[in-house]
């Protein structure tokens, strides 16, 4: 009887054994798979912060070319054609807005850093052009008539700037072209709603 018990408890003491190998088995496992999560939580936090800082980068692009919604302080100049009788000069289209004159309020206004610029919410981007047709002004292809409502974001004091003796703003006035400028906190202009297509620029190859 004493040697089935012996035999017995050598059985069970095996059996102890197997069961803590595969439990220690099971737990390594178990703590390999964690660690090897853990990496990958990790893995998953770095990429994610590099994906939020390219995200970033490309939103900033775009305002900068134009294909997103941008808001800030600046400057909203209305011009408006001459209420003066044509029959009061020898040449009636003195009496109205031309390309030629947004082009020179929009130089202005760039080399008082504006940083967005649009005419009757027509964004302007570095292909956008601006061509005169009879009483009308074509804008990134869409025909756009008087009064013209220009919205520039930038310093709104500098923007200003553009009223000053002697700038194209008071030579408008001048020639009795209707001028309002009012400086603002709070300017929203819209994205560039066309197509942005560059025959000729390449990135350049590393």
């Amino acid at each position: 009887m004493q040697g089935k018990a012996v035999h017995g408890e050598n059985e069970l003491r095996a059996e102890v054994l197997k069961y803590k190998e595969r439990y220690d088995n099971v737990y390594k496992n178990l703590e390999r798979a964690e660690k090897e999560l853990e990496e990958e939580r990790k893995s998953s936090t770095e990429n994610n912060s590099e994906l939020e800082e390219k995200e970033a980068q490309i939103k900033q692009g775009n305002k900068m070319i134009g294909l997103a919604e941008v808001t800030g302080p600046g400057v909203i100049i209305t011009l408006n054609d001459s209420k003066l009788d044509a029959s009061m000069v020898l040449n009636s289209s003195d009496l109205l807005i031309h390309d030629g004159d947004i082009l020179s309020i929009i130089n202005e206004l760039k080399n008082a850093g504006a940083e967005a610029i649009s005419i009757n919410d027509q964004r302007l981007v570095p292909t956008s052009s601006i061509v005169c047709g009879g009483n009308i002004i074509e804008i990134n292809g869409e025909k756009v008539g008087a009064p013209f409502i220009i919205k520039a974001i930038g310093l709104p004091e500098l923007l200003a700037g553009l009223s000053r003796p002697g700038g194209y703003l008071q030579i408008l006035k001048d020639d009795t072209i209707e001028v309002d400028l009012k400086m603002s906190n709070n300017i929203t202009i819209p994205k560039y709603s066309g197509v942005l297509a560059y025959k000729y620029m390449k990135t350049q190859e590393r």
